[in-house]
């Protein structure tokens, strides 16, 4: 049976269509993200525009007519921080059901990080050491401490990208008082974090979702990593810093030029970097992993083990 899975997220909304059987792991036969910028115009004023609604309504029946046109019998959707903080979220998802016969679970942060680790457990093996699991979305960022075997903690704080640039009105590029404040900011939000990492220990960051994507992609383009198909790679920690200092010194325009780098994350890699950069430092990372998995491939693996297809 092909089955389709839809994580709606606050800038981009994710398909993945899968072949699923008894006896082995699912085969995934499609993948497709549309910018929807969900909480553009409206995340902090915990709203969704009609802007972004008709936005995200043209995105689902995108998705649902691809996923029928490649056989899916069964629909699963998932809508995260910006829909969940909407005062209006549940009407979104009321029209989404009644436009198109879908239902959307609105999950909460810590479904959210539940699924990242399933996902990312999938991708690449954590072993028995601990690893922090980091997921940059535009309205949230969940955060995973765990091994193969489990996740020790995790949390979902309300410091996604979008979320950040709304809240900091970052000038291009962004200034040194600015990156000052950023920093401030989120090393105060993200103490149960740092009192946790204490406790586990984490000796890696595994990052996924689009910002860590990029950052895979333009390193590949660069030829700091060679090109892979695994849904995994390691990116090296040198490398990461000296494309950091390129985040937070340059324009637009001279991001938009760098080969590999999602259009959409152009500015939002910015406070994307500030964040991984400052977790890095302060917990004392020397490893960084990326992972192409994330929700829906939690999500995925969830339904393979327990036969729910």
């Amino acid at each position: 049976m092909n089955v389709a899975i839809i994580d709606m997220g606050t800038n981009t909304f994710n398909l993945l269509v899968a072949r699923f059987n008894q006896e082995e792991r699912p085969e995934i036969i499609y993948e497709e993200k549309l910018p929807v910028r969900l909480g553009e115009g409206g995340l902090n004023r915990k709203i969704i525009t009609p802007e972004a609604w008709q936005r995200g309504l043209d995105a689902i029946n995108t998705h649902m007519a691809k996923a029928k046109s490649l056989g899916a019998g069964k629909f699963f959707a998932f809508a995260t921080s910006a829909t969940r903080d909407a005062s209006n979220g549940t009407n979104f998802v009321e029209d989404i059901r009644t436009s198109f016969g879908l239902n959307v679970e609105i999950i909460d942060g810590n479904r959210e990080a539940t699924l990242v680790y399933k996902g990312v457990r999938e991708a690449l093996d954590l072993g028995n050491t601990c690893s922090l699991i980091l997921d940059i979305g535009g309205g949230s960022n969940e955060i995973i401490l765990g091994n193969t075997s489990e996740p020790f903690w995790l949390h979902s704080f309300n410091l996604g990208v979008s979320r950040l640039m709304q809240q900091f009105q970052l000038s291009d590029p962004i200034t040194q008082k600015q990156l000052r404040a950023l920093e401030e900011f989120i090393n105060v939000e993200v103490q149960t974090l740092f009192d946790a990492a204490r406790r586990y220990v984490p000796v890696r960051l595994v990052g996924s979702s689009g910002s860590f994507d990029s950052i895979r992609s333009i390193m590949e383009h660069s030829g700091s990593i060679a090109p892979g198909s695994e849904p995994w790679a390691e990116i090296p920690l040198e490398r990461y810093f000296e494309l950091h200092n390129f985040f937070i010194t340059s324009t637009h325009d001279q991001r938009m030029a760098l080969k590999g780098l999602d259009p959409m994350r152009v500015d939002l890699i910015v406070p994307a970097s500030v964040f991984i950069n400052l977790i890095i430092q302060k917990i004392g990372i020397n490893k960084l992993f990326q992972s192409s998995f994330a929700l829906k491939e939690g999500f995925m693996a969830e339904l393979q083990s327990s036969h729910a297809f």
